[in-house]
């Protein structure tokens, strides 16, 4: 225990966790971790995504071409704190930073300053601070409640814009962009490679371009400066602290979690139906033959976070109203204490509600659902969806996607129109290592093929094997929906299944991160009873 002045920066540590069925992406020995000026450096595998909340202070961030990222966190307040607020997780291609506030430290306030490589998918996420972004990754959603959000781009941005403030302004010194009532911006620079998207509820959001790498969002540019001996300080970017102080090696907690968590679905074998009721005691759990200590457990009756997504692709007026009816039956058949969130999709994902308890105000935005235009960008929106759990996630809840779709994203061979730009292979990744189960609903929307520009049989099949291979890799179940007058059953039958999951989580036996594959298996000491989930894991 440690005992801090009113303003310090922490030097960060990495803290190694495992995700369900997925060990840490980088070995300790292997994960380079030094203290830098700028804070701790964590080596960054290249196209991996990046996620950044602090709910209690600002987040300052800029994109560099290296391949690692630094952190470092400055605290100001008049009381002091007991420990670090600030946990680093490296998951596989998942680098999480958070902060987690003291509940007797109720003044601080904690800003965290980051350094991203240009290959990363960020999110940066805050409550009532601020965000800065200098310069653009892969991709960036930045997303704030109440603070102000200012980008400065580079002279030579690629990017594609969408910047939404619903009660504050949106202002930008941008080429070529259109604003709606000045809370929307939408703009593509260049080939628009890069993806922003930047949303607040009341703050204000500032883009500008920016000539060097030092120049300033207000606009000033190097030359202009050249006449002051006092530099500027960027706008909607605080002040550097004068009396910051580096925490010893001895102030530094280490963090050395490997926890495997697994969902699994019990089912009798004669009758097909769940089996509820189970205990602890009534699972035993493998891991490459070798028993397992079953650490922790969840009932089938602990509550979940359900995100419902759609795909309205191509969808007529009359087809979107028999999706709503069984969006509505799902939610009419879901337990009370089940958070619920939908998201649809055609050429982008759109977040129709967050997870909410509140069952009027999800009925009166699935109500509202309309049409959508686009080519099917299934593996993107799936991927949005994984991540919006992520991010909403609270209390530990455990977490399941109900996917709709007939698959037929427009990367698969023979199916006309622009597809995601994530790849299928790089999809089954994500969802392999998502901390929750996914169902998927296969529609048949086949028809015959009377011109090679119709989409051919081939293409229908491989829709349906891909979702099916999502739902497997899931841990979840696959439902064949032949037609669209039989969606809301099969919602129904997502329902009761999902009231059959318990949730087990064990620390491996084997701690060594060799690459290779471990398998799993799960028996229930219930006669014909069968444990139904995903299957084993890579140990990187």
């Amino acid at each position: 225990m440690f005992s801090l002045p009113s303003k310090r920066v922490f030097a960060l540590v990495l803290c190694f966790a495992l995700v369900p069925l997925s060990l840490s992406a980088a070995q300790s020995e292997t994960a380079a971790q030094s203290e830098t000026p700028q804070g701790i450096r964590i080596e960054f595998v290249s196209g991996s995504h990046l996620r950044i909340e602090n709910q209690f202070g600002d987040v300052d961030a800029e994109v560099w071409n290296e391949n690692y990222v630094t952190v470092s966190a400055t605290v100001e307040g008049s009381k002091s704190l007991a420990r670090s607020p600030v946990v680093i997780e490296n998951r596989k291609q998942l680098l999480l930073i958070s902060i987690v506030r003291r509940p007797t430290d109720p003044s601080l306030a904690i800003k965290l300053t980051v350094k991203i490589p240009e290959s990363a998918h960020a999110e940066i996420i805050t409550g009532k601070h601020s965000i800065s972004l200098r310069g653009t990754p892969s991709s960036a959603s930045l997303r704030s409640i109440g603070g102000d959000v200012t980008v400065g781009f580079s002279k030579a941005p690629n990017a594609d814009i969408l910047a939404r403030s619903i009660t504050g302004l949106v202002a930008s010194t941008l080429p070529d962009f259109r604003t709606s009532n000045g809370h929307v911006l939408q703009a593509r620079l260049g080939a628009g490679a890069q993806t922003l998207r930047v949303n607040s509820q009341s703050g204000a959001i500032s883009l500008a371009l920016i000539d060097e790498p030092d120049a300033r969002l207000n606009g000033v540019r190097n030359d202009e400066q050249a006449d002051s001996q006092t530099p500027r300080t960027p706008a909607g970017i605080p002040a550097p602290v004068s009396d910051t102080q580096e925490i010893g090696e001895g102030d530094v907690i280490r963090v050395d979690s490997q926890l495997v968590t697994l969902n699994m679905s019990v089912v009798d074998r004669n009758t097909s139906r769940g089996v509820v009721g189970l205990r602890q005691s009534d699972f035993r759990l493998f891991e490459n033959g070798g028993e397992q200590q079953i650490l922790q457990f969840a009932s089938s009756s602990a509550p979940f976070d359900l995100m419902l997504l759609i795909d309205l692709s191509g969808s007529t007026r009359d087809v979107v109203n028999l999706i709503r009816a069984a969006a509505l039956r799902f939610v009419n058949a879901a337990r009370p204490f089940d958070r619920i969130g939908v998201i649809t999709f055609a050429g982008r994902p759109t977040l129709v509600s967050p997870l909410t308890l509140d069952r009027q105000s999800l009925r009166e935005r699935i109500n509202a659902i309309g049409t959508e235009a686009g080519d099917t960008k299934l593996y993107d929106a799936t991927d949005f969806a994984l991540t919006q759990l992520l991010q909403d996630t609270k209390n530990k809840r455990r977490t399941a996607v109900v996917l709709m779709s007939d698959g037929l994203d427009g990367n698969i061979e023979g199916v006309q129109g622009d597809g995601s730009r994530l790849a299928y292979s790089d999809l089954v990744n994500r969802v392999r290592e998502f901390d929750g189960v996914i169902y998927t609903l296969w529609l048949n929307t086949e028809y015959e093929a009377l011109s090679p520009l119709d989409t051919q049989p081939e293409a229908f099949d491989a829709g349906h094997d891909r979702m099916k291979e999502i739902a497997d890799t899931g841990g979840g179940a696959f439902y064949e929906v032949e037609r669209l007058e039989d969606l809301a059953g099969a919602y129904e039958r997502v329902v009761a299944d999902l009231g059959t999951v318990y949730s087990l989580a064990y620390r491996p036996s084997d701690k060594t991160r060799d690459g290779k594959w471990r398998a799993i298996r799960v028996t229930v000491n219930r006669p014909n009873a069968v444990a139904r989930g995903k299957h084993g894991y890579y140990a990187n």
